[in-house]
């Protein structure tokens, strides 16, 4: 074929315009595709925001009704007061959002309320006898007539009985070196920054020490945080004895029941030694759904999935002590049965008449963290623990579960102390006599037993932020103070 003079350059020109209109094209393509990458994530994150705000809100408020609840109707302090101590160096999260809620308190129905946004109901806490306050999951609205006046007294004041049932025949006389080593726990330098709010100590079951923050005292109870699961553990102990269970069988969990559910592999001692192999969204004691939205123990702790091989890995987590709980509220069969045992066999029994184990609105007991408690009525229970578990001459714990919840076995921490079933196990490691053990919490909450001279000490705290009280180091100092322990020797009989 001939070609025509100027053809080629005209097919030239053709070509190029396509080239270029192509290129053209591609540039705007790949401008309007980076430009959906750009703002793609953005958009996302601004969504993320959104919905992470008016949950973080639902949240924050939830904390600020549950925490003025307990602290109003069972502590019987002011809400300023609350404000100030137990609301204040709060998780960031909600730190900077509470303090801009505002609370309404009904003291004749005992229930607080604190709004958080335009399109569902306030947050609401209700006070319980026997189980305390109550939180309502997010977007539950008050039904006229749901909620009743409680008909028991509180806050309560001292129990006319003898120590260490009651309150009558205590008077501490510490030597003066015990009470300097006291007054230095308060001044938030010498163990530490953080804020305490009481002390006992106690040795061969007598207070031989015992002192407060202003605003609190002996029956002013405040939350226990992690503490709740060594009283777990013990209870577990008490429904061990009553319902014959094997802690080395598989958790009774009626969620993992179903045929191939590879769940049904994890012992009650998994659960109770952190040992469970399950996943969790977070490490340590972030369970904010269950504690501050409402969410219930069944719908969220039962769900998580098997990570690594059960009783292979420690990963300190509330929802093992959640579903220990669960198990056995699973072995129990009776709910009627189940919602008295705290109280009926352990609080009771002991005198710790100013404690309450929370639930959540379906009656599953919270006993990772949701205790509030005094810090005398811990001390009768470091003493229960230090007696192995008798009490008043009457045998409680089945024999050998003490040293069970003390004794360390499978996984364990990187580092620092040892972990039992429940219980913290220190030693020379932290400069203390072997075989000591600790319950310890949130905020500073500790109860340490130290078996060998016969003592317990509890620091209740309201530690806020990064502060920390150094529980070792001030048990060491007590020690120090007493002196060596006196020999008891005990007559044939």
């Amino acid at each position: 074929m001939t070609r025509q003079p100027g053809a080629a350059s005209n097919t030239a020109s053709r070509s190029g315009w396509r080239t270029g209109t192509i290129c053209a094209l591609l540039r705007t393509a790949a401008v309007s595709l980076a430009a959906t990458w750009v703002a793609t994530p953005a958009s996302a994150q601004q969504i993320a925001a959104e919905t992470s705000t008016s949950y973080q809100h639902a949240l924050a408020a939830g904390y600020k009704a549950l925490t003025l609840c307990e602290g109003i109707f069972a502590a019987g302090r002011s809400e300023a007061q609350i404000a100030g101590v137990e609301l204040r160096g709060i998780y960031p999260e909600y730190d900077a959002i509470v303090p801009r809620l505002r609370a309404t308190v009904d003291r004749s129905r005992r229930t607080v309320t604190v709004p958080f946004g335009a399109d569902l109901p306030p947050r609401r806490a209700d006070w319980r006898p026997r189980v305390g306050c109550v939180l309502a999951p997010i977007g539950q609205p008050a039904r006229p007539g749901s909620v009743r006046p409680a008909d028991a007294k509180t806050p309560l004041g001292p129990d006319p009985r003898n120590w260490p049932l009651g309150d009558a025949g205590i008077a501490p006389r510490p030597s003066p070196a015990l009470a300097a080593t006291i007054q230095r726990a308060f001044d938030r330098t010498s163990f530490g920054k953080g804020e305490t709010i009481g002390v006992i100590v106690m040795r061969d079951g007598k207070i031989i020490g015992e002192r407060y923050a202003d605003g609190f005292g002996p029956f002013v109870p405040n939350r226990t945080w992690s503490v709740a699961k060594s009283i777990a553990g013990t209870l577990t102990g008490i429904a061990v004895r009553d319902l014959r269970i094997d802690p080395k069988r598989p958790a009774s969990v009626p969620e993992w029941r179903a045929p191939g559910d590879p769940r049904q592999s994890i012992t009650l001692d998994n659960l109770l030694r952190m040992s469970s192999g399950l996943h969790s969204d977070h490490y340590g004691n972030r369970t904010d759904a269950l504690y501050f939205g409402g969410t219930t123990v069944t719908e969220q702790a039962t769900a998580w999935p098997i990570e690594v091989k059960p009783g292979t890995r420690f990963r300190y987590a509330n929802n093992d002590i959640l579903l220990a709980i669960r198990a056995i509220r699973g072995a129990f069969n009776d709910d009627a049965r189940y919602a008295t045992w705290p109280t009926s066999q352990l609080f009771a029994p002991l005198g710790m008449a100013h404690t309450t184990a929370g639930t959540d609105w379906r009656g599953n007991f919270m006993l990772s963290s949701q205790v509030w408690t005094t810090a005398r009525d811990l001390a009768r229970l470091g003493q229960f623990w230090l007696q192995d578990g008798v009490w008043q001459g009457k045998r409680l714990l089945p024999a050998g579960w003490m040293r069970y919840m003390t004794t360390p076995a499978g996984p364990q921490p990187p580092s620092g102390p040892g972990y039992g079933a429940t219980l913290w196990l220190f030693g020379p490691g932290q400069q203390l006599p072997a075989g000591s053990y600790s319950a310890q919490g949130n905020r500073g909450q500790y109860v340490m037993v130290v078996p060998s001279e016969r003592l317990v000490v509890v620091r209740r705290g309201e530690d806020p932020g990064t502060a920390r009280f150094d529980i070792a180091r001030f048990t060491a100092d007590v020690i120090r103070d007493l002196g060596p322990s006196p020999v008891i020797t005990r007559q044939s009989p």
